[in-house]
């Protein structure tokens, strides 16, 4: 999990621009990186807050790619880079589905999160996030790869433990 900490800088709000900037650098870096994921094929990293600004600029990035004749950004993230759903209102939610691959998507929701307190417009909670999945267009199936199915494929030994302890 690639997750900043807190900023020092009073330029700079630690949950709305800090932690979103540097979510935004860190896949912009991975994506940079020629070699990294043919040195290390396993290696998986989760970006949180869905990416930063990484989906809304999806096609910034893809002509980034193109410019610096790197692989498609499918391509890139298809092994090895994951989102989470921390992302606060159904807006974000849905576009981080529509762009990101389903595979890539990983379900996160936080207690006592960035934005603590009730969202006037709708009366939930800001980061109940199972919400914004349960009200996505997203088929059963999908969602069920979105709520565990893809965390299982990325902490492929966690099944195996889960058994061995007697919880699964």
């Amino acid at each position: 999990m690639i997750h900043v900490s807190g900023c020092c800088h009073r330029c700079f709000h630690t949950t709305g621009s800090h932690y979103l900037g540097a979510d935004t650098t860190a896949f912009q870096q991975l994506m940079m990186s020629k070699t990294l994921f043919k040195d290390f094929p396993d290696l998986k990293f989760i970006i949180p807050h869905g990416g930063g600004a990484v989906p809304y600029h999806w096609g910034r990035f893809r002509g980034l790619c193109d410019m610096m004749n790197l692989p498609s950004l499918t391509e890139i993230i298809e092994n090895n880079i994951y989102f989470d759903t921390c992302v606060y209102h159904q807006e974000g939610i849905d576009l981080l589905l529509e762009v990101v691959p389903i595979e890539n998507i990983l379900f996160a929701s936080e207690m006592i999160g960035a934005v603590r307190g009730i969202d006037p417009m709708t009366g939930h909670y800001f980061d109940d996030t199972k919400r914004y999945i349960d009200g996505s267009k997203l088929n059963d199936e999908d969602k069920a790869k979105v709520f565990n199915g893809n965390t299982r494929d990325v902490f492929a030994r966690m099944d195996a433990r889960l058994k061995e302890v007697g919880l699964i």
